[in-house]
């Protein structure tokens, strides 16, 4: 039985570190420091803390990974193999040298399709058909390392950020249950990845929610979809920010960002096409369907959005 050290750190982790310990000997865990959260801002642990403390496995959360008292505290751990998904930190090649087996990676998309740190999002605004889960080896470079599995999922038209966030997490544990084994075991052949297929997915910016009307309908469709829930897409109305928390493409054309009426129906006009909103959120407000909302702020037939 392999002696592991896994890391990760939010929600995303979870099924795999579960798998792990399923099967084998997980030694110890590695996770980011606890943050403040909520509105008193008291410090919270990660979920994988929390799973791995439940379970009596020893953790570390060393503030930086590349610390040479954290890789000295590793090296005693003597691992055979690393296990990452989602830690959060960039592994120093001075760690990666420690365990015989290598550092193995549940990566959340179809390499080298969407390296970085959210290939989940990009997936989806690009329009993406399928996305899928990797399992590979970490080198020095970002998501460059040797594939040991891959496996496609189909995209659902109402796919959302946190839809594909839950599939794939659940597929990416699955894969590694069954991938791990086999390369240990000398039964898999990292296959290295063709750079020239390489796409970049990195880290998302919350102001990146912010809708430009300018662009088309399915371009926003696609933004509302792949920022739910976090970021969020947003637009601005009456000096405050307003949530577009689902909505559709359509047929037709008005001026971008202006609100219009359609047989009952709110639209807004963009670079090319309509966008139907179906749910908003005022700032400081519940969220409404667009129905409710519209009723609620008969004002907002007319109104210029993003200004």
């Amino acid at each position: 039985m392999a002696k592991i050290v896994f890391m990760g750190t939010p929600a995303f982790a979870v099924p795999s570190l579960k798998a792990l310990m399923q099967a084998h000997e997980v030694i110890g865990v590695i996770t980011q420091p606890d943050r403040p959260a909520g509105r008193k801002r008291r410090l919270r642990e990660s979920p994988i803390k929390s799973l791995a403390r439940a379970a009596g496995i020893p953790i570390m959360q060393p503030r930086r990974i590349r610390e040479a008292a954290a890789i000295e505290a590793l090296r005693t751990w003597d691992a055979d193999v690393f296990v990452v998904a989602a830690y959060g930190q960039i592994l120093p090649q001075a760690l990666l040298d420690l365990p015989p087996a290598g550092t193995v990676n549940v990566h959340a998309s179809l390499l080298p399709r969407w390296r970085g740190a959210a290939p989940i999002q990009a997936a989806i605004r690009a329009g993406d058909s399928a996305s899928g889960a990797t399992i590979m080896l970490v080198d020095a470079g970002l998501d460059t390392g040797p594939l040991l599995a891959k496996r496609e999922l189909p995209l659902a038209n109402n796919e959302t950020g946190g839809s594909l966030h839950d599939k794939l997490s659940r597929l990416g544990a699955d894969l590694l249950a069954e991938t791990l084994p086999r390369y240990l075991s000398g039964l898999i052949e990292p296959q290295a990845q063709d750079d020239s297929l390489a796409t970049y997915a990195p880290q998302i910016k919350k102001e990146e929610g912010r809708i430009n009307w300018d662009c088309s309908a399915q371009s926003i469709e696609r933004l509302a979809r792949a920022f739910t829930p976090w970021p969020g897409a947003f637009t601005t109305w009456r000096e405050a920010q307003l949530r577009i928390l689902a909505g559709r493409k359509g047929e037709g054309s008005a001026e971008p960002g202006r609100v219009i009426v359609i047989d009952g129906a709110a639209a807004v006009g963009t670079g090319d096409g309509l966008f139907f909103p179906t749910r908003l959120q005022m700032a400081g407000k519940r969220p409404l369907h667009i129905a409710d909302f519209v009723n609620g702020y008969r004002e907002f037939a007319g109104a210029r959005l993003g200004d």
